[in-house]
């Protein structure tokens, strides 16, 4: 069967790799489902939000670091290549990588809504759908504009087969291979 022409790719990911590589620094590209996603540049709160994980992390888990905006080669076969807000690696996993790394050493992958009208559909389903192929254990998605955390957890065949959504203010617990209780209070004071 013909794939039908909105399944098909806009470009190879060799071809996006060097269209990523020429964009101004005012913008950041992701190929996600074989389609350029032109991510907004994160603002104040957003970026308060994954300092506020990161230093969290660190503190219950000094071994591992949260690297924000690293590249990942995403998605079944490694097609799609995304910069989530943050992902969650053992120190050191990305020493000699290039640009877009394997994600066999990702414990888990974070994305932050930002307000712009493609962040449901990217955040929500291709996120999601991407890191679950790539195998990434837990994917967290901190949703501004429902004012919530969702918990993704047991990728199998290209789905998270567990979701936990709780609002801002709950105590979420990241499962292993994280293993961190979240108190989700203080994001409360960085929705705009």
């Amino acid at each position: 069967m013909t794939p039908r022409i909105e399944d098909r790719p806009q470009m190879s990911v060799e071809e996006f790799e060097e269209l990523e590589r020429h964009a101004p620094e005012t913008v950041s590209l992701e190929f996600v489902n074989g389609k350029v996603v032109v991510k907004p540049v994160p603002d104040g709160n957003h970026s308060e939000i994954v300092a506020w994980l990161q230093r969290l992390c660190m503190q219950h888990r000094p071994e591992l670091w949260l690297h924000a905006e690293r590249g990942l080669q995403t998605e079944r076969y490694r097609k799609g290549r995304a910069k989530p807000d943050g992902v969650l690696v053992p120190v050191g996993s990305f020493k000699g990588h290039g640009e877009w790394s394997v994600t066999d050493s990702a414990l888990m992958a974070v994305e932050v809504t930002s307000y712009d009208s493609d962040a449901g559909r990217r955040d929500r389903v291709e996120k999601p759908d991407g890191y679950a192929a790539a195998d990434i254990p837990v994917y967290l998605l901190i949703d501004r504009d429902d004012c919530s955390v969702t918990v993704f957890t047991d990728p199998q065949g290209g789905r998270y087969r567990q979701q936990v959504n709780r609002p801002f203010g709950a105590t979420v617990k990241l499962p292993d291979p994280v293993n961190i209780t979240l108190d989700t209070e203080p994001l409360k004071e960085l929705v705009d």
